[in-house]
């Protein structure tokens, strides 16, 4: 990156940090159970509601106790249950509207961060009805209240049931971009084990992952305070310590419930800290093969910590510490060595892959300038890097440059 562009980056990222204690920043409240969902909607007076999931999710019957509790407390429930792996314009579109239709007074997400992402957008478009998704994209463009929104996640990883963050996927033109607003963080979070333990392993592993990158990430930047580190490190102890549990046996409750604490945290973490390149390269995978971001964060972390060098050494000995991976008598470098090897060996032991086949050469320059859009100048990584720099990531993680 040339010399003017990073003085600009870190400028702008200081002056953002500064203003981040002034930010409307707030957390959802936590409810315990799915089944005391239709008690507070009725303590809200809301009759009729929006239940914005997935066909896997609906189809298997994990909606179902949900869907009923609404019915006898007399609530209507309208469904969309399209929203796909990595919601779209179009998903949004829909869910829209049904709302819309049906006069929903609120709105629930229920399932992992496609749907929440999916509902907030929703929110975003009632809120807005004359612009357009993409439209709302980036910082700070959904500055009114969206309809009261209800976050029910049945995965462990992304967060967004805590986070100023949905991330839409405009699959005419294969990009994928971030809407950043604090009136998109839910008004509650429903943080129910229960309904993660029919979760697959393959998804308990990457969605785990995906979490462990949020409190990375978090914890790398440079615009931590001490309320972000202390929640990473504990993220990425929980994190170390369940995940595996949680992978090889899905009904361990106290597994499954400290993953939820952790995503949840490790999300408070990243709204307020900001995430980094491993994120942006993965929405950019996301938009052009429709890789899970999951996946894609899980592959990519290893990679870019080992990139970052020497700038990130002394904080990942510290989240190695965390981990129970090091010492305090390892050097920085060896502490962060131990730290990027024991993701690889996690993601070796459940079945993450090293690479994705299907990446093609060519669409390597969009995908770059793509991450280098997001990513710069808001994003305070530890070490700067424009698309040119970003391109060797995709390499790296195609399976023809293993062979």
């Amino acid at each position: 990156m040339n010399p003017l562009r990073k003085i600009y980056s870190r400028i702008y990222q200081t002056g953002f940090r500064a203003a981040m204690p002034l930010l409307p920043y707030r957390e959802p409240e936590i409810i315990d159970s799915t089944a005391k969902t239709a008690q507070l909607l009725k303590k809200l007076h809301i009759s009729s509601v929006l239940l914005v999931t997935d066909s896997f999710l609906r189809n298997s019957g994990i909606t179902s106790a949900l869907e009923e509790s609404l019915k006898q407390n007399n609530i209507k429930c309208a469904v969309y249950d399209g929203t796909c792996p990595n919601p779209t314009v179009h998903n949004v579109e829909e869910a829209r509207e049904v709302c819309i239709k049906e006069n929903c007074e609120a709105i629930i997400a229920f399932g992992g961060g496609s749907s929440m992402d999916c509902a907030k957008a929703v929110g975003a478009r009632i809120a807005y009805p004359n612009k357009s998704v993409n439209q709302m994209k980036g910082l700070l463009r959904v500055l009114r209240r969206i309809p009261t929104l209800i976050a029910i996640p049945t995965t462990a990883g992304t967060g967004s049931e805590v986070t100023i963050t949905a991330v839409i996927t405009d699959s005419e033109i294969k990009h994928k971009y971030t809407m950043n607003n604090f009136t998109l963080i839910p008004r509650y979070a429903v943080l129910d084990p229960e309904v993660t333990f029919t979760l697959p392993p393959s998804l308990t592993a990457t969605t785990g992952m995906d979490a462990l990158t949020h409190a990375v990430e978090a914890y790398i930047g440079r615009s931590t305070t001490k309320e972000t580190r202390r929640l990473s490190l504990e993220a990425i102890k929980l994190i170390f310590d369940n995940i595996e549990t949680a992978y090889e046996n899905g009904s361990d409750r106290t597994a499954r419930q400290n993953m939820l604490r952790a995503a949840y945290i490790a999300g408070i973490a990243f709204s307020k800290s900001y995430v980094g390149y491993i994120h942006a390269v993965a929405h950019s995978l996301g938009g052009q093969y429709n890789i899970p971001h999951g996946l894609a964060n899980s592959v990519l972390m290893p990679i870019v910590l080992e990139e970052y060098g020497e700038s990130v050494h002394g904080k990942l000995h510290k989240l190695a510490i965390a981990a129970g991976v090091s010492s305090e008598s390892d050097t920085p470098k060896d502490g962060a060595e131990k730290f990027i090897q024991a993701i690889r060996e996690k993601n070796r032991r459940m079945n993450i892959p090293e690479a994705f086949s299907g990446i093609r050469k060519e669409d390597i320059p969009q995908m770059a300038k793509h991450a280098d859009k997001e990513a710069n100048p808001l994003y305070p990584v530890p070490k700067l890097m424009d698309a040119k720099e970003l391109e060797k990531f995709y390499y790296k993680v195609s399976d023809w440059s293993k062979q």
